[in-house]
């Protein structure tokens, strides 16, 4: 039998003095029919306290109540239970709704029975799922001390267990998704927010990181609660002046501390980054929980290298794509270039064989003339011929020979102006004495033919242009007007100024142009209704030499002709700057 101090005595205990309501307390429920029980298991668990941590008694009066106060409170540390209640085993049921309907495993149960022969010990022990049983006539308040911190204590390092379960849980989940950000922000982000359910407490913090070692400028990487407002900082005097002193200790420090409210996390990757998070939680960490923050830390290391590692990636894509089009845009040019020369080979092919085919016509007759000549010429000097005869032989070869020179030098002239890398020379020039110049080179033609060449041309007419090439497209004009106007006819050149442009016109009194003539004259090799008038040869290369001559200073040619046998008009239209 116990001995009389030991017996539990049952007073009131309403006079206790308030306990401090912000202290952890360890929550204890005492299920029980009788009034009397709960009132003295108050009194002697007053005073009680295990690690700081005072108690928090509830209490229920039947298992009904009992199964209500264990839903409402799944944190209770340890149940004191009755087993005779409103049933001879309604402690017992309770017992099994604990365990196996609401699955409460942590919860530690100590069954309290007045009647010990109703429920054996050891039935009890080996069917129910309990950590205690007493009988009240032997649970003093010292066995009832004992029976609590054991059952305390054990609940504790269950706790811890399941802590400990639940964050290695968190932590393995959390790598497959920290693993998978691409973005330092993103990973940053996930950070803060995977300590907050690892640790099962609100709490405000921010992440930082130094790219290049000390001395480099921090960056905000990401924030939460009060810290947010330092998001996308990047210097480290925009942040609070002890905030920002104990982020510079942890990166001089370079380990992690915890103290108070208040956790320094510090870890530096494998390419050289350094990172610091600053938790501020509502509740000082125990030591399961900081087990798993350093655990956790241990392991984003590998995450923030995968973003640095990624981003290194994707800039060398970029770069990579950016070089492939570059490249792709290098041989799109060049195959266009390739198949401009195709054409340009194709074109100076198709003129190849118009020359060709003109040598074989055109240079034929002069050619034959000049054969023929020859024979006659020497035939004429074996027969002693007189002096006159052998000169007239020799002037019908020259004029032969000019008129094959003329049809070489206007191939030639076609072949260069058709030519690709051509380019005009532009420069200042008095287009009144060129026109000059060029009436006065043809005057001979002209009254060998008895014609008339008068010129319009007031002096300082000045064009910016290629006078060389001008000058071979107004001659072949001026030429070509001798050639089809008839003996005695006039020909006139006028040049005047019209807006911004140099204008010249050559008007003869010859055949004239047919409609006909007027759709194809600037075409190659054209062979016009209208012949020369002398019988001068033509090679009808003259008018697409001035066309493409004119277009390429930007100006165009025209022709006008009232109709055949009324003479025609050609002008010229060049671009001019004047000078004074």
């Amino acid at each position: 039998m116990a001995e009389q101090d030991d017996v539990l005595h049952l007073i009131d205990d309403t006079g206790a003095a308030p306990e401090d309501s912000s202290a952890r307390k360890w929550k204890v429920a005492v299920i029980d029919d009788d009034a009397a029980v709960h009132e003295g298991t108050r009194f002697a668990l007053s005073d009680y306290s295990l690690n700081g941590a005072t108690l928090e008694i509830l209490s229920a009066y039947s298992a009904a109540e009992g199964r209500k106060l264990m839903r409402e409170h799944p944190d209770i540390a340890a149940v004191l239970l009755d087993v005779i209640m409103e049933t001879d085993v309604a402690g017992l049921e309770l017992v099994e709704y604990i365990r196996n309907e609401i699955k409460n495993e942590t919860v530690r149960i100590i069954l309290r029975t007045g009647q010990p022969g109703q429920a054996p010990e050891r039935r009890v022990i080996v069917q129910y799922d309990i950590n205690d049983y007493k009988a009240k006539t032997e649970l003093t308040a010292d066995k009832l001390f004992t029976s609590l911190t054991a059952a305390l204590r054990s609940y504790q390092q269950l706790e811890r267990m399941v802590q400990t379960r639940r964050g290695l849980e968190i932590i393995i989940d959390a790598a497959s998704t920290l693993y998978d950000f691409k973005s330092m922000q993103r990973l940053a982000e996930g950070v803060l927010t995977q300590l907050a359910s690892l640790l099962n407490v609100e709490c405000a913090g921010i992440l930082v990181l130094r790219d290049d070692g000390a001395g480099s400028e921090l960056s905000v990487l990401a924030g939460s609660g009060c810290y947010s407002r330092f998001i996308g900082t990047t210097s480290s005097k925009s942040l609070d002046p002890d905030l920002r002193e104990m982020v510079e200790a942890a990166f001089q420090r370079r380990k992690n501390e915890f103290a108070d409210h208040r956790s320094v996390l510090y870890l530096r990757t494998g390419s050289g980054r350094e990172v610091v998070v600053l938790l501020q939680a509502e509740r000082q960490l125990s030591d399961t929980d900081r087990a798993l923050v350093e655990i956790f830390s241990s392991r984003l290391s590998i995450a923030f290298d995968n973003v640095i590692l990624y981003q290194q990636l994707h800039e060398a894509n970029t770069q990579l794509e950016d070089r492939v089009a570059q490249r792709t845009r290098a041989l799109m040019q060049a195959n266009r270039r390739l198949s401009a020369q195709w054409l340009r080979l194709q074109r100076a092919n198709g003129f190849k064989n118009e020359i060709l085919g003109t040598v074989a016509h055109d240079l034929k007759n002069p050619l034959g003339v000049i054969l023929g000549r020859t024979e006659m010429l020497t035939e004429l000097i074996g027969a002693g011929s007189p002096r006159e005869a052998i000169g007239t032989q020799v002037e019908h070869i020259r004029d032969a020979t000019k008129r094959l020179t003329s049809m070489v030098d206007h191939l030639i002239s076609d072949a260069m102006a058709d030519a690709f890398d051509i380019t005009i020379r532009r420069e200042a020039v008095d287009i009144a004495a060129l026109v000059n110049e060029v009436a006065e080179a043809n005057l001979p033609l002209a009254v060998n033919k008895q014609q008339s060449i008068s010129v319009s041309a007031p002096p300082n007419f000045v064009t910016m242009c290629d006078a060389d090439r001008i000058r071979e497209a107004i001659d072949n004009l001026v030429s070509n007007a001798i050639k089809y106007s008839p003996i005695g006819g006039k020909i006139t050149v006028v040049v005047t100024h019209e807006g911004d442009n140099t204008v010249i016109r050559i008007a003869d009194e010859g055949a004239g142009l047919s409609p006909e003539d007027l759709g194809r004259l600037f075409g190659r090799f054209q062979r016009l209704s209208a012949k020369p008038t002398a019988g001068e040869s033509s090679t009808g290369l003259g008018l697409s030499i001035v066309k493409r001559i004119i277009d390429m200073h930007g100006g165009h040619v025209t022709a006008q002709s009232p109709g055949p046998g009324q003479g025609s008009t050609f002008t010229v239209t060049l671009p001019a700057t004047a000078e004074t």
